[in-house]
């Protein structure tokens, strides 16, 4: 049962606490982790662990844990991030020894219940609620939440006894999983979690597990199922799901006063402008959209459907874009960008066309560390990594992923992944004439 003290943590009076493992190397995230954590992707003009972090905080937890790697920018990121009031301390992972070890870092700053989460987890101010209260009311050790799934071979999944979860499976067979009910990956654990973690054999990738299985046999625990899954960030096309649930939630229609829009601009829906953006003559924003600061929209230039353009964006004369997400200081001329990820300080020559649907209509699949991954998106274009230039002319099909800092010559049309520092090109016999 949960003590007094442990109540009182999370009474109106005193916040509780909670741990954000941001630790990993987001390998399958590529071409979007270049040298930087997932978790640091600009949606909205925040990092998306802001968003996570004002989940938090809405919900009444102000003193949140970073666990991070050796040597990120995380800890300075979100010191010019932080406009939540919000006590952030930071733990170390020396080396990536699963998710057990990572949160057994942060060890020494929890003193009463607490959440662990990944940074992922945005929107979720009521489930936390929800889970607070749960814990408050019942008195048991441990909060879980979980969603339904359809491929349960893919999580970790619960099994029940009486209606009561009983312990996590990760990854079963198909066919042999206990339930369709998959561990979202917010959890609600009292101080004492982290005595069961001591005792067991540790710096494995299932030590997380292991030891909540062990804690559920000792002292029941109670979940929370959502009524809608929650969108996770392991590839980099997950970005998408998270760009939209933030502009459900948060986007508000504004204009900056220092703006600059043309008088014959047709701006429609709701529509975020920021400070010293420029819309010129016959652009159309059909919203929602998130247009940053700094942001450029050439003459005849048309932005829709759920984009997301970060401060110092440009998008050249007759220029489309919908569906896409581009980090800062991207630039691009005329051309089309379809549901499509690019990272910053891209360059963009005229007639860029990203294909981002194939023939047959069939889900598009993407090769993630030599691998073939089913998006499962019917619509998809590129995916590009930071510093890339491409020339003019230059086409991309459904699903490739361009690293960084790559050189795309002109005309070249891809059809594959593109490893970062790669230059590519197709060149022409000029001096050749027609047979």
């Amino acid at each position: 049962m949960a003590s007094d003290k442990e109540k009182k943590l999370f009474g109106n009076s005193t916040t509780g606490q909670a741990v954000i493992i941001a630790a990993g190397e987001s390998s399958r995230f590529w071409p979007l982790s270049n040298g930087i954590h997932k978790s640091q992707t600009f949606l909205l003009g925040k990092p998306l662990i802001y968003w996570t972090l004002k989940g938090l905080c809405d919900a009444g937890i102000k003193d949140v844990v970073v666990v991070h790697a050796k040597d990120s920018s995380l800890p300075a990121m979100l010191g010019q991030e932080n406009d939540l009031g919000i006590k952030i301390s930071f733990a170390v992972q020396e080396e990536p020894l699963g998710t057990g070890n990572a949160l057994w870092q942060a060890k020494k700053y929890i003193t009463g219940p607490f959440f662990v989460l990944w940074p992922d987890k945005v929107v979720l101010e009521g489930v936390i609620r929800e889970m607070i209260e749960k814990y408050k009311q019942e008195g048991l050790g441990m909060v879980l939440l979980g969603a339904y799934t359809s491929t349960p071979w893919d999580y970790g999944i619960f099994s029940f006894e009486n209606g009561i979860p009983s312990g996590i499976e990760e990854k079963p067979n198909p066919g042999k999983e206990p339930s369709n009910v998959k561990a979202v990956g917010l959890y609600l654990f009292e101080q004492n979690f982290f005595n069961y973690y001591a005792t067991l054999p540790q710096n494995h990738e299932t030590d997380f597990n292991d030891v909540i299985n062990i804690y559920m046999k000792e002292r029941r625990a109670s979940l929370v199922l959502l009524k809608k899954d929650a969108p996770t960030l392991k590839y980099p096309w997950n970005v998408f799901s998270l760009s939209r649930l933030l502009m459900d939630a948060f986007l508000q229609s504004h204009v900056a006063s220092n703006a600059t829009i043309a008088k014959n601009a047709v701006i429609e829906g709701t529509v975020y402008i920021g400070e010293g953006a420029r819309i010129f003559e016959n652009a159309v924003i059909k919203g929602p959209c998130y247009i940053g600061k700094n942001c450029v929209i050439g003459t005849n230039a048309l932005i829709r459907d759920y984009t997301n353009l970060e401060e110092g964006v440009v998008i050249g004369a007759h220029g489309e874009v919908t569906r896409s997400i581009f980090q800062k200081g991207t630039h691009s001329h005329q051309g089309f960008f379809g549901d499509s990820i690019v990272g910053e300080n891209c360059r963009f020559g005229a007639g860029f066309i990203t294909a981002n649907r194939r023939f047959d209509g069939a889900p598009i699949k993407a090769v993630v560390k030599d691998k073939k991954v089913d998006t499962e998106a019917i619509s998809l274009g590129a995916i590009v990594g930071n510093g890339t230039q491409v020339g003019i002319h230059v086409g991309t099909m459904p699903g490739v992923l361009i690293g960084s800092l790559c050189q795309v010559g002109p005309g070249t049309m891809v059809f594959k992944n593109i490893p970062d520092n790669t230059k590519l090109s197709v060149r022409f016999n000029q001096d050749s004439s027609p047979a």
